[in-house]
């Protein structure tokens, strides 16, 4: 995106507010979370740091702003109403953008340790979101009678996305669509009505 221009009058907030954050997106994806500034930011977009001050509470977050509007609809979640093939849909886009952006990604996890504000912004835009928006698919399919009354969906979120995370973050492992589709296979014997309960006794294994 092209900076602003100075130009006679006051320009509308919207546009000083969407150069900046295209701008911290370009320079997110080119350099690094560790590497947006607010300097940079505003040479590229043309606009004044006093500015940035006042609307974010630090670069990062401020970048993660760029980051979550550029991935949003590649994080959408969709309800066809059969459970399997939603999540595996969702998970393959996931690891998808992991894939492609996943440096990036661990960059932000790893720079919210120390700063606050961008820690605030990941959780409150980002995490407790997709975080609802997957048990919110999970409690359709639970209403629907694709998952046993007793399953924690919470945990079911931690068990699938928690698994890519770690396999990004601690990467003995690779990350795939093939790692996933492990997963749901056996997530969904346990979650599904049909899987065995925690009061069966466990099949013999010799």
């Amino acid at each position: 995106m092209s900076p602003l221009k100075p130009g006679r009058g006051r320009r509308r907030a919207e546009d000083v507010r969407r150069a900046a954050v295209a701008a911290a997106t370009e320079l997110l994806f080119e350099e690094g979370i560790r590497n947006v500034t607010f300097e940079k930011v505003a040479a590229r977009a043309g606009v004044s740091k006093v500015t940035l001050y006042k609307w974010w509470p630090s670069p990062g977050s401020l970048a993660f702003e760029g980051y979550f509007g550029a991935l949003e609809d590649v994080l959408s979640f969709p309800d066809t109403g059969d459970l399997r093939a939603d999540l595996t849909t969702q998970l393959h886009a996931f690891v998808a953008l992991l894939q492609r952006r996943g440096g990036v990604v661990a960059e932000i996890i790893g720079a919210a340790q120390s700063d606050p504000e961008l820690a605030a912004a990941l959780s409150a835009q980002y995490v407790r979101p997709r975080r609802d928006l997957a048990v919110d698919r999970l409690a359709a399919a639970r209403r629907a009678g694709q998952i046993r009354p007793d399953v924690d969906l919470e945990t079911i979120v931690d068990q699938l996305w928690g698994a890519c995370y770690h396999r990004l973050l601690m990467p003995a492992e690779p990350l795939s669509t093939a790692f996933t589709d492990r997963l749901l296979d056996n997530l969904l014997r346990g979650i599904t009505p049909d899987g065995p309960h925690r009061d069966e006794p466990s099949a013999p294994t010799d």
